[in-house]
């Protein structure tokens, strides 16, 4: 049995026991002769102790260390297992007490209890799946020039978005905006005249959006405000809008940037090596599903 998996199961088991919760007061028939509680699985590093058989190894307290002081509180890191001693305390009074726990529950059978061997059940089988995705990612290749493909057709999707930093000014008709636009020409402050004259909501503000990136407004304004033409400082032309005319002025660039091969080569490669994993996965679901007997009832779902 895998030691995870009954590290697993030894702590359902205990926090069943530690809530006073009466499941536990449903016991099984006591199992008919011995139990073995020795395992057959290779242990890894070195063992730390063995409670009847059944290897503890300095993994498994590290493992358990980690989770006891991660529930430590922030003020409290005096609590916090750090010492030679401490471990050492905490492997018997803790680990090797639920060890002897844990081996009286399978003596007693609790693990044959139908709640208790369905939870068993649905942990092996994440464990399991996990285990197979794993061993279908070794088969997965992703090459250099699969990445470099990948870069050169999507290069410009993979550029950082560009936010740009607006002022905004809604006139009421086409005549108004004209006068404003000419005094803006001339000169005048844009938010000025945007508290003066702008009946959009941004007026208490002198038209300032902030930064804004492309979607944010409707696509007229996306193409004047992102526009290759329209340089910082300077104001757009008229354009008509839902609620008016309306003229803006670009205050601000930033992001933008295209990522260089070298930066995208590490997150490109996990991206395709997930998207091919998937497709190895999908085509081994068919080729399973195939000749597997599956009912569906429809009936009994509510």
């Amino acid at each position: 049995m895998n030691r995870l998996f009954v590290a697993v199961v030894l702590f359902y088991l205990l926090s069943m026991g530690a809530l006073g919760c009466d499941k536990l007061g449903r016991v099984m028939p006591k199992r008919v002769g011995p139990i073995n509680l020795s395992t057959d699985i290779p242990v890894k590093g070195p063992v730390v102790a063995r409670v009847n058989g059944m290897p503890i190894t300095l993994n498994d307290l590290d493992e358990y260390v980690e989770v006891a002081n991660s529930q430590v509180p922030d003020d409290e890191p005096q609590n916090k297992i750090k010492t030679h001693e401490q471990k050492l305390g905490f492997l018997k009074d803790t680990l090797i007490r639920r060890m002897i726990l844990y081996q009286d529950g399978l003596r007693r059978g609790l693990d044959r209890q139908p709640d208790v061997a369905s939870a068993i059940e649905k942990i092996k089988m994440g464990l399991v799946l996990d285990a197979l995705g794993k061993e279908e990612e070794k088969k997965v290749s992703v090459s250099s020039k699969d990445i470099e493909d990948y870069y050169n057709s999507y290069k410009e999707q993979l550029k950082e978005p560009e936010e740009r930093s607006i002022r905004e000014m809604v006139l009421a008709n086409e005549q108004e905006a004209r006068e404003v636009l000419i005094q803006l020409l001339q000169g005048a402050d844009f938010a000025t005249l945007a508290k003066e004259k702008s009946k959009a909501a941004s007026a208490k503000d002198g038209g300032e959006l902030g930064f804004i990136s492309r979607g944010k407004k409707f696509s007229q304004f996306d193409a004047v405000a992102f526009s290759e033409t329209l340089e910082v400082g300077k104001t757009s032309s008229i354009f008509k809008g839902p609620d008016g005319y309306y003229i803006i002025k670009l205050e601000a660039k930033r992001g933008g940037k295209q990522k260089s091969l070298s930066e995208m080569w590490d997150d490109i490669k996990r991206g395709l090596s997930f998207v091919k994993q998937q497709q190895n996965l999908d085509e081994l679901i068919n080729k399973l599903s195939a000749g597997a007997k599956i009912e569906v009832n429809e009936g009994q779902i509510k």
